[in-house]
């Protein structure tokens, strides 16, 4: 199994082994591979229409020459014959090229674009599908603004690259190649003269290149530490704003800014060195190449080296050509080398091993399940934390229907013990039943179908009260949805406000207060109709009036349930069937309220007591 990483080394990396691996970005091209061979069949035409151009240029200006000088070419289909002598026929041929290649270039463009929206499209959609089917143990060691970067800003890059770099990287040097031949055609020893400059400059740009890429990529890890830096301080905008730190959160945005300012200029500077260097040189080849046409020309015709005035001047029109071919090639280079990274870094998501969820929606095969949960000598570690044992021989039996509430210190276990049932974790020794059958005797999607969820912390999503209380069950009829809202405890204020139940709820519930956010999650969670319900301090943060509505609310949701309560409030579990008292990933004590608030030395009993003080 893969891990997708966040270190810069690990990053920056690209060694012969990221270059096969992004080679299998290439499987989503199978689909459309007819379209992309045709993409590159208009480009390599495109390329030649553009290699004809210098030609026929040249040849216009050695037609304004003394007669005699100019090159002798026509033009024969058959029927059709062009003298190509003829100032006014070459001109029309060459406006006949023009029009030619405008319409290949948008072809070209058109058929990339259509390629390379299309990929994107199916490689955002499996990355997002593959992502979400990921296990928690995952997400518990990555940051949410990491990835939102990778389905992003690294997709966007591959996306350039398809849709322009790699074409104009591959135009780029089939111009290189077919023009140099043309050099040879012209002038063997001109072309000679040419290409001694060119290990110059291939040495230097490859040295300048690594550099400057080096650069490129640490300033976008900055970037993407800057972004996680906004991704964070938005998603925790009520603590920056609670604890006055503002301030605080701007100065290490900033600070991460300016880091990326200084790598960014650095890198400019030496771009900026590079392509001096560059223009330097490539002008200086010209005028050798010049130099030593001129002296070519004034040989007799007789001679042979001597060279045309139309080829000369085609030769250096194909010169100038093939040294911006060569000083764009570096840049696109270095872009593609970039998406690499980029590829590499995507494909680390696709790599990672997924929950055996289904791909698509389906209804679950599994008969409503009882509720009857049994824990043996269950031990829990987590997969970031192997050295800090949270879950120590733990057993329990839940009944059918019955109602046990766990409770104990900060750190004991409790929310641990809940996110096993619900089977986001899998423990390291022990099992959990249910219904007299192991977990993993069912298929993951039927068992998590017949549990919900109630947490703390509410997380609402940005969009209708009528959209969240459905996401329960996303076929609900309207009448459902209402249904529930009333068990819930939430209709009156959702019938109350201007909108009912279109109403917005803003970015993770901000329009709500607690108490209308926790009924929201409860009517979710009705309209789901669970066998098991667990319920993660649902009251625990909420005042007097609001705990009275969510606990009837609560009430309502339990009834003819299995329920798991992990409580902070004693006062609200003294009617549970049964309630676990952990200690430090143990069981400290098991009972109901009359049988553990008797035992004055236990554990529950003193938490009782230090509740009714602080009260």
């Amino acid at each position: 199994m893969a891990r997708v990483q966040g270190k810069k080394d690990e990053k920056t990396k690209v060694s012969a082994d990221s270059w096969k691996k992004a080679g299998r970005i290439f499987s989503y091209l199978k689909e459309y591979r007819w379209r992309f061979a045709f993409g590159l069949a208009l480009l390599f035409a495109s390329s030649i229409t553009t290699l004809i151009v210098p030609r026929l240029m040249g040849q216009m200006a050695g037609i304004g020459i003394p007669s005699g000088t100019s090159s002798d070419w026509s033009i024969d289909f058959g029927a059709l014959s062009l003298d190509m002598m003829n100032l006014n026929t070459v001109a029309l041929v060459l406006f006949g090229i023009f029009l030619l290649q405008a319409l290949i270039s948008f072809l070209k463009v058109y058929v990339f674009s259509f390629v390379t929206e299309h990929m994107m499209r199916d490689l955002r959609k499996d990355v997002f599908a593959h992502m979400i089917r990921l296990p928690m143990s995952f997400f518990v060691e990555q940051r949410v603004g990491d990835l939102n970067s990778r389905i992003s800003a690294d997709i966007a890059s591959i996306q350039e690259t398809f849709n322009i770099t790699l074409s104009e990287f591959i135009r780029q040097i089939i111009i290189i190649i077919l023009g140099v031949g043309f050099l040879f055609y012209s002038s063997p020893s001109l072309t000679f003269v040419m290409l001694i400059t060119l290990p110059i400059i291939m040495i230097v740009a490859v040295i300048f290149g690594r550099f400057i890429r080096k650069l490129s990529r640490k300033t976008q890890d900055l970037v993407a530490e800057s972004n996680v830096v906004v991704q964070e301080s938005l998603t925790g905008i009520v603590n920056v704003k609670s604890f006055t730190n503002e301030f605080f959160e701007t100065l290490k945005y900033a600070t991460n800014v300016n880091e990326v300012k200084k790598i960014a200029i650095k890198s400019g500077v030496w771009r900026g060195l590079f392509s001096a260097f560059i223009i330097i040189f490539i002008f200086g080849a010209i005028g050798l190449v010049i130099l030593q046409g001129a002296k070519l020309m004034e040989l007799p015709a007789t001679d042979p080296d001597h060279l045309d005035p139309a080829l000369f001047f085609s030769f250096l029109l194909y010169t100038v050509m093939i040294a911006a071919s060569f000083g764009g090639i570096a840049n696109q280079y270095s872009a593609i080398q970039r998406a690499v990274g980029s590829v590499e870094r995507v494909l680390d998501i696709l790599e990672e091993d997924i929950e055996p969820l289904p791909a698509d929606k389906r209804v679950s095969q599994l008969e409503k399940l009882n509720g009857h949960i049994e824990i043996k000598n269950l031990h829990f570690t987590y997969p970031s934390r192997p050295d800090v044992q949270i879950l120590k021989g733990i057993d329990l039996s839940i009944l059918p229907g019955q109602q046990v509430a766990v409770v104990g210190p900060s750190g004991s276990g409790k929310s641990t013990l809940a996110a096993l049932i619900l089977q986001f974790y899998n423990p390291n020794q022990g099992n959990i039943s249910f219904d007299e059958l192991p977990a993993k005797e069912y298929e993951l999607y039927d068992l998590r179908s017949q549990m919900a969820y109630v947490p703390q912390d509410i997380i609402l999503f940005g969009g209708t009260v009528r959209e969240n209380i459905a996401y329960g069950n996303t076929d609900a009829s309207e009448i459902e949805i209402i249904d529930a809202a009333k068990k819930a405890n939430a209709w009156e204020f959702i019938f109350k406000s201007p909108d009912g139940l279109d109403t917005i709820v803003g970015d993770r519930g901000i329009q709500l207060s607690g108490g209308q956010k926790q009924r929201i999650a409860i009517a979710r969670a009705l309209l789901k109709d669970p066998s098991i319900l667990i319920l993660d301090e649902a009251t625990s943060s909420l005042d007097s009036e609001s705990e009275q509505l969510v606990q009837m609310a609560l009430d309502n949701l339990m009834k003819g349930r299995t329920s798991l309560v992990i409580a902070h409030r004693l006062s609200t579990i003294r009617k549970a069937d049964k309630i676990l008292v952990l200690d430090q990933g143990k069981i400290a004590e098991l009972g109901t309220h009359e049988e553990l608030i008797a035992n004055k030395e236990g554990l529950y009993s003193n938490l009782s007591r230090l509740q009714y003080q602080e009260a």
